[in-house]
C-alpha cells in the first residue's frame, strides 16, 4: 500500500488524514511530499477557512523513515521536514487530532499544530535520545514554547513519555477524549467555529499572535495589534456583523 494525504472539506473545516499503513503512518519522504500538496490546496482553496490533521488508525504519525535519515546531507532533511513545516507555516488555524502514537517526526507533526487534543490511544514520545539523534525540524523550539523549559527536557533529555492524561496535565494537549470518534467530531466542531470567522481576519489574527509571542512588552503588542485592528472596524465584514447582532438584540 502506498502513502497518502486524504483531504475531506466540510462547513470551512479540511480534515487531512496522514496514512502509511505498512509504517503506522510514518513520514517518509512520500508522505512529506504529499502534505505540503495537501497544505496547499486547502490554504488555495477559497472553501476552507481551517484544518484538522489526524493519522490513519491506529497511529498518528510514527516517526521518520530511518533508511531515509541515515547518511542524509542537508538538503534531505529538508525534505524530510518539509510536511511539518508546511503545517507549522500555515496561515489557517490548525488542530492535530491525536488519534494514537506521535513518535519523532510524528510528535514534531503534532508541535506544529496550532492546538491539540488527544485520543485514548495518543503517547508522546520524543525517542531522539535513544535513537542517537540530534533532534530537528525546529523540535527545541516548539516543544519549549508548548511544555516550558523544565518538560521540554523531560520529553527530550530524559525520555519521558506522555500519554493522553499525562499530556493534558502538562498543557500539551488542549483536552482529551475517551473515543477516537469523539475525537475527531470534536476537531471538526472547533475547526468549524474557526471558519464561521472572516478567513482573512482569522488569518491576521493568527500572523499577529506569533508576532506578539516575541513582544517585549504588553505596550509593544498593543502597537503591534492596532494597526489590523483599525483595518477591520472599517470593514463591510465587521459592519454588517454588528449590524445582525443588533438586529438580534433588538427582537430578543
Amino acid at each position: 500500500m502506498t502513502s497518502e494525504v486524504r483531504t475531506s472539506v466540510e462547513n470551512g473545516a479540511a480534515l487531512l488524514t496522514v496514512s502509511n499503513p505498512a509504517r503506522r503512518n510514518a513520514m517518509n519522504l512520500d508522505l512529506s511530499a504529499k502534505l505540503v500538496a495537501a497544505i496547499d490546496a486547502v490554504t488555495a482553496d477559497t472553501r476552507v477557512g481551517a484544518v484538522v490533521i489526524t493519522g490513519d488508525p491506529p497511529a498518528f504519525c510514527a516517526g521518520g523513515d530511518l533508511s531515509e535519515l541515515e547518511g542524509a546531507d542537508l538538503p534531505r532533511l529538508h525534505d524530510v521536514y518539509a510536511g511539518f513545516l508546511a503545517v507549522a507555516n500555515c496561515t489557517l488555524p490548525t488542530i492535530a487530532a491525536v488519534n494514537g502514537a506521535a513518535v519523532g517526526a510524528g510528535l514534531n507533526l503534532a508541535l506544529a499544530c496550532d492546538l491539540r487534543l488527544a485520543g485514548p490511544g495518543a503517547r508522546f514520545d520524543a525517542r531522539f535520545m535513544q535513537l542517537g539523534l540530534h533532534p530537528g525540524g525546529g523540535y527545541t523550539w516548539m516543544v519549549q514554547r508548548a511544555l516550558g523549559l523544565q518538560g521540554a527536557k523531560a520529553l527530550t533529555l530524559f525520555s519521558e513519555v506522555l500519554d493522553a492524561a499525562d499530556a493534558e496535565r502538562a498543557g500539551l494537549v488542549w483536552r482529551r477524549y475517551d473515543n477516537d470518534e469523539d475525537l475527531v467530531r470534536a476537531a471538526k466542531h472547533m475547526a468549524e467555529r474557526a471558519a464561521s470567522a472572516p478567513r482573512p481576519l482569522v488569518e491576521t489574527t493568527k500572523a499577529t499572535m506569533r508576532v506578539t509571542a516575541g513582544a517585549m512588552s504588553h505596550t509593544e503588542a498593543t502597537e503591534i495589534e492596532v494597526t489590523s485592528q483599525a483595518a477591520s472596524v472599517r470593514s463591510e465584514e465587521f459592519r454588517a456583523r454588528v449590524r445582525a447582532l443588533r438586529a438580534r438584540i433588538s427582537t430578543s
